[in-house]
């Protein structure tokens, strides 16, 4: 089995210089990447070698509480110790203060170490945006300290039985209690629902205010345990039975009168929550390219010393010697490399700020690229091995397994695809997509870029003159990376010289 090995130089390359965040003006790159350089240790020394026995042994729920795989509580405090939590919490409240790019590398190397137990602490980051966005003075002071410390978990409460993507018929409710709330109802699919590692959870719920359809959902604060330390009313019904992510614990929950308080406005509780779930869409994206990157460690280290059949002249040939691996290779490296640009694009991008229509394009855009790139690449890992690659032994399959899933949540890939073609191509997103390509057109004058852009526009068209736009949703989605990749292999062929392995970027340029 090939140790985990953080592809820290491929993600500091990418961010400065693929990305552009060298030409932000409050970018520090060395200190991103001494920040990058300590957690990746960190990640390979610690938090990676629990990855497959959490996935062997899983989960467990006994009296309604959740017990993590052996060892996980004790990375955490380690986790903790080391001040993880509060990387992006404002310094105000007891963080560190950096911004969404530093995150992006730890992101990063923290799902290529360990994905399930990413899954549980990813969630943090978005709480504090949407506290910060959205809570009022006290319940800032209150509640972003605690998830800085590390001392709080967040989760987020969203999905249920018959309410998956249309949220207009949520059915979980929220009444007036007193001076507080209370909850009823039942919420399925809730990564980190319940957990043995931090002292406390805070469980972000869209919860009925009214019948209002969409209008009447709010958004609460619900945490595990009530102000004179008792058990809230949040219950763990059961922990679900994945496919992969074993050791993250996938939670139905009955909220049963659940102590809760309002944030933000009543009935705009689908605007607050999209805070969260923007941030968890670029989390998830990163995902899907440390997974590529995974796949393209194990099996190239695999293919470098397996010897397999002959070469032309008769003498032994190792697997990377063979023309199809090689083919296969350089897909699963050129499918991290320009999955993992787009997605350091799209947060560059929102950091910079000044274009938010083009954010709001690349964002659906970043995440069903990502995440179908680290399917593919797993796949395609699994046949550059062989039949070893089919055997647990070897991890591919559980890169597979645990990969799979991120094409689903946070919005399934085609109703990304649907958005996309019915909702942002049409408009001001559009424009700021086709904007920005041309420029990039333009500035390097790659030929590549000019017939994709010539294509998108054409099918761009279309959609304005077919009846039903989602028709061609698939294939807009398809047409739109292929035109932000030309982009981007054009920006890797002219700065290739700035990585350490200049050879490697121009062969993934091509």
């Amino acid at each position: 089995m090939k140790p985990f090995q953080a592809p820290i130089e491929d993600i500091l390359f990418s961010l400065n210089h693929v990305a552009g965040a060298d030409t932000l003006p409050d970018w520090d790159a060395e200190f991103a990447a001494e920040i990058g350089g300590h957690f990746a240790s960190f990640a390979e020394g610690e938090i990676a070698p629990l990855d497959e026995p959490g996935d062997i042994q899983g989960c467990t729920l006994s009296d309604g509480r959740v017990s993590m795989p052996d060892g996980f509580a004790e990375v955490y405090r380690a986790y903790v110790e080391q001040g993880w939590p509060s990387l992006t919490a404002p310094e105000e409240y007891g963080g560190q203060g950096l911004g969404a790019l530093t995150l992006a590398i730890t992101s990063e190397i923290f799902s290529g170490a360990n994905h399930s137990l990413q899954m549980v602490t990813g969630l943090v980051p978005g709480a504090v945006r949407v506290l910060m966005r959205f809570g009022s003075d006290d319940q800032k002071f209150r509640h972003i300290p605690p998830l800085a410390s590390g001392e709080t978990i967040a989760t987020m409460c969203l999905t249920e039985p018959g309410a998956g993507s249309d949220l207009s018929v949520v059915r979980c409710r929220a009444a007036p209690s007193g001076s507080s709330w209370g909850i009823t109802g039942e919420k399925i699919f809730i990564s980190g629902g319940d957990q043995d590692m931090s002292d406390r959870i805070l469980h972000l719920v869209l919860a009925r205010t009214s019948d209002d359809g969409i209008k009447g959902l709010s958004l609460f604060l619900c945490p595990c345990t009530r102000a004179d330390g008792s058990r809230n009313g949040v219950m763990v019904t059961r922990i679900e039975e994945k496919m992969g992510l074993h050791a993250s614990p996938t939670c139905q929950l009955a909220f049963e009168g659940a102590e809760a308080e309002l944030i933000g406005e009543e009935g705009k509780g689908l605007k607050a929550m999209f805070t969260m779930m923007n941030h968890a869409r670029a989390d998830v994206a990163l995902q899907g390219v440390a997974h590529a990157a995974r796949a393209y460690d194990i099996a190239s280290s695999y293919a470098a010393e397996r010897v397999q059949g002959r070469r032309a002249d008769g003498s032994p040939a190792r697997l990377d010697q063979h023309a199809d691996v090689r083919r296969m290779l350089t897909e699963i490296d050129r499918l991290a490399v320009t999955g993992r640009a787009m997605a350091h694009l799209a947060c560059v991008t929102m950091e910079r700020g000044g274009d938010p229509d083009l954010v709001e394009f690349l964002t659906p855009l970043t995440k069903v690229f990502c995440t179908e790139a680290g399917m593919r690449a797993a796949e395609l890992g699994m046949q550059v091995l062989g039949g070893y690659g089919y055997l647990r032994e070897y991890r591919l399959e559980q890169t597979y397994r645990d990969a799979r899933i991120t094409a689903i949540y946070e919005g399934a890939n085609g109703i990304h695809e649907r958005m996309l073609a019915t909702r942002l191509a049409p408009g001001a997103a559009g424009d700021a997509f086709e904007a920005y390509v041309a420029a990039q057109a333009e500035e390097t004058q790659d030929d590549r870029i000019h017939h994709a852009l010539r294509a998108w526009r054409d099918l761009r068209t279309r959609l304005g003159e077919v009846e039903d736009p989602s028709s061609l949703a698939h294939q807009f989605m398809s047409s739109s990376s292929d035109v932000l990749l030309a982009c981007i292999r054009a920006r890797i062929s002219q700065i290739a010289a700035r990585h350490p392995n200049p050879t490697r970027m121009l062969r993934l340029s091509v």
